[in-house]
């Protein structure tokens, strides 16, 4: 890991981390922002301003398909990001449908999709915190809110996806950007060197 950069965890690390948050207090609302930030490289920014209807559709399904307006985005650009992954999903509906029967009628889509214990929306800083907090209580030294981004993208290119796809995914207006995000695995770099013929 380069110094300066947020650490890029491992799955280990991921697991151990779900494990630990899921003894606590809002284990599921923690679970979702984990998945958000891991499964989909959002920001702190764009995970405190998500609304309940970015990510359900009128049946009150989550869609598959999550339209990030350029208020949301960092640089005003419009992106999409995917509810495909099922762990994804699975801690989102989870987390919903605690959220829904805590608040029954008074469940209201335009809501924050993140509330704080206090019941209101997090804001940036207050989201970067929480995620400090979960990261020292897992014992991941160097990790931050913006782990999830750069594990996200590391992930998807040691997966054989394209830079440019996954720039695109991630926001990014140059693929050098996204470059700067993937972290250097050396087991990776030693099998395409032993695969070049």
């Amino acid at each position: 890991m380069k110094e300066g950069k947020a650490k890029v965890l491992t799955e280990q690390e991921l697991r151990r981390t779900l494990r630990i948050i899921s003894k606590k207090p809002h284990a599921k609302r923690n679970a979702a922002l984990l998945w958000c930030s891991f499964g989909l490289g959002l920001r702190a920014k764009e995970l405190a301003s998500l609304r309940v209807e970015h990510l359900l559709g009128s049946d009150d399904r989550l869609l598959e398909e999550i339209n990030l307006s350029s208020a949301i985005t960092k640089g005003a650009k419009q992106r999409f990001v995917y509810l495909t992954n099922s762990r994804l999903i699975e801690a989102l509906e989870d987390y919903l449908g605690e959220r829904q029967t805590q608040e029954d009628i008074l469940f209201n889509p335009q809501a924050p999709l993140f509330i704080s214990q206090k019941g209101g929306a997090f804001t940036p800083n207050t989201l970067q915190q929480l995620f400090h907090r979960i990261f020292v209580e897992a014992k991941i030294l160097g990790a931050s809110s913006h782990s999830g981004r750069r594990t996200f993208a590391t992930t998807l290119i040691e997966k054989g996806a394209d830079i440019k796809a996954v720039s695109k995914l991630m926001g990014h207006s140059s693929i050098s950007m996204t470059a700067q995000y993937v972290e250097d695995n050396p087991l990776r770099l030693k099998r395409m060197c032993r695969e070049i013929f």
